[in-house]
């Protein structure tokens, strides 16, 4: 059975994805259920098929997007994430880089530990990633002579001046990215960035790849995908979500810098 592009299909992630052949997929941008934080209709998922569908289906070269963080229980962190993170490498896929998304308005917890405003977003790879679009920011010194001192692994130094060449005025965003929590009303509790799936969609995939979201939500990482000119395939266990996702994936297509930070997929 070949996967369905351009599509949100009800049913279980585990036995929708063992029906696709191997290596179909360019790009994973998902948020599972975690610690059960969320009931999400009372539905019940299984990570170890999950990631080891998404394993065998991730094409070579190709990235999987793991928005991911833990529950506190009884004054104890689960560790869930990280226990997921070399599973996952485990099953042949590189941890090619470990992100932090930053929530600026969190919900304070009032409980005797810092205020949690993070999650993690684990970056896999089958392989050195295919497709690399990173995003750009503005630099701090723009114009300023490059320079600075590498250190060695024996402890000793050497400074370097870069060529007497001058700053640029853009450079590679660091991997703490920043987005609020919430702002919309899209009928899923679990509000994701669209902006932060849409940058995601840019920099690990180019025009015409095949997204897949098997926590579809409200449909985020789709509608980001079909804005972005890619393929989007969606699983969603639950209808309501899955009705949700093909309202907002059929409404007019905006702008993706208009500072959109709304909606969500499951985690």
């Amino acid at each position: 059975m070949s996967i369905c592009e351009d599509s949100v299909i009800c049913g279980d992630n585990c036995e929708v994805m063992r029906q696709w052949p191997d290596e179909c997929v360019d790009l994973v941008v998902t948020s599972p259920p975690y610690d059960d934080l969320r009931t999400y209709g009372g539905h019940e998922w299984d990570f170890y098929g999950v990631a080891w569908n998404l394993a065998r289906l991730l094409k070579q070269g190709g990235v999987i997007v793991w928005v991911m963080a833990d529950q506190t229980k009884d004054g104890n962190e689960t560790g869930t994430s990280m226990r997921q993170a070399i599973h996952v490498q485990k099953l042949g896929l590189l941890l090619h880089d470990t992100m932090i998304w930053h929530k600026p308005n969190a919900l304070p917890l009032n409980n005797n530990r810092y205020e949690p405003a993070w999650e993690y977003v684990f970056i896999f790879s089958k392989g050195k990633p295919a497709t690399w679009n990173p995003i750009r920011e503005k630099s701090i010194d723009i114009g300023k002579l490059k320079g600075g001192t590498q250190i060695f692994r024996d402890g000793s130094r050497k400074q370097k001046w870069g060529n007497g060449k001058p700053v640029n005025e853009t450079k590679v965003r660091q991997n703490l990215w920043q987005f609020p929590v919430g702002g919309g009303k899209t009928g899923h509790p679990a509000p994701f960035p669209s902006k932060m799936a849409a940058m995601h969609i840019q920099s690990w995939s180019k025009p015409g790849d095949t997204v897949l979201d098997p926590f579809a939500g409200s449909g985020t990482t789709l509608k980001a995908a079909k804005e972005l000119g890619r393929r989007y395939v969606g699983i969603e266990v639950n209808p309501e979500y899955v009705e949700i996702c093909r309202r907002r994936i059929a409404q007019e297509v905006l702008p993706l810098d208009n500072g959109d930070n709304q909606s969500a997929t499951s985690g």
